[in-house]
């Protein structure tokens, strides 16, 4: 496991979506904790390789009860340190039961695939262990929260990610997007080291790159005030994922927050409605197969 933490990179920490609610307060934390305790009678016996690369001495102190779940992490099954953690924690998943279990669904049926999730919240244990096995990425815009994520929860794979977008720019970005996207791209991706494209995501870590994503989670980066990066680069970038996959088979795309307009005009240009199997609240879920020519977008993605 590696951790892409940039010096340079600054950014204001913010708070996450999710309150510190108690449990017994929240109606999903039962839930929760019966979909792990199910994965575990499957995969009790099974345990990743943990690589903290001296995470811990990078951040600040951690209280008692999280300091127990991450040496737990040392000689533990992983859904035995989730369930450990939800039934011990304050903090808990954001989205709704409904929300948790299209994605969990999905995730059971291709188990062990590859699950990238873009952003880092209370919910990420969860979607890590509802992957055993399997490879799962986490690409989060705020280095410090990123950093206070993995000392916490060291089995995590992530890595920390630029967004030169704004949120404010989502309308100009969206109608001129067919010239200046799309061209041939000079590495091996149809995303790498594209500079001219601002929704294309051209410097993610190369393990990004190098992998077909099986399931795609988008609930990052921030979008709710004007200079937010907003996930315009975000949905692009996932769609052209899907287009370009090279392995048989389809992508399936979870997109949140789609109560949010922004959401849900690039949704509709580059996940397309055609694309998409359900929802539930505000989660839309979108089944991609691959394009014969992905780098053709003169008609749009739909």
């Amino acid at each position: 496991m590696q951790s892409l933490i940039p010096k340079s990179f600054q950014q204001p920490s913010h708070k996450k979506k999710n309150q510190n609610t108690p449990n017994s307060n929240n109606p999903y934390y039962l839930y929760v904790v019966t979909i792990i305790a199910a994965a575990t009678i499957l995969f009790l016996f099974y345990s990743r390789q943990i690589d903290p690369k001296g995470l811990c001495s990078t951040a600040g102190s951690l209280t008692p009860a999280q300091t127990i779940i991450v040496e737990e992490f040392e000689s533990s099954a992983i859904p035995l340190v989730t369930i450990f953690h939800y039934a011990t924690a304050r903090d808990v998943p954001q989205q709704s039961k409904g929300e948790i279990r299209r994605p969990f669904d999905v995730l059971q049926s291709l188990a062990p695939c590859n699950f990238l999730v873009f952003g880092i919240g209370h919910d990420s244990l969860m979607w890590d262990s509802f992957n055993p096995l399997g490879v799962t990425l986490f690409l989060e815009e705020d280095p410090k929260w990123a950093i206070s994520s993995l000392k916490r929860f060291p089995i995590l794979r992530a890595h920390t990610v630029y967004y030169n977008t704004r949120l404010n720019e989502a309308k100009t970005l969206l109608s001129s997007y067919k010239k200046n996207c799309g061209a041939v791209s000079t590495g091996d991706h149809p995303l790498k080291d594209d500079r001219r494209c601002r929704l294309a995501l051209g410097k993610l870590p190369e393990e990004v790159y190098d992998r077909d994503w099986d399931v795609i989670m988008i609930d990052a980066p921030r979008g709710y005030f004007p200079s937010a990066p907003g996930r315009m680069a975000v949905i692009y970038s996932a769609a052209v994922m899907a287009r370009g996959r090279k392995k048989a088979g389809v992508t399936h795309v979870f997109l949140h927050d789609v109560d949010r307009e922004v959401e849900r005009l690039y949704a509709k240009e580059f996940l397309c409605m055609k694309y998409r199997v359900g929802g539930i609240r505000k989660l839309w879920h979108f089944v991609i197969p691959p394009a014969a020519n992905v780098t053709d977008t003169a008609n749009g993605f739909c």
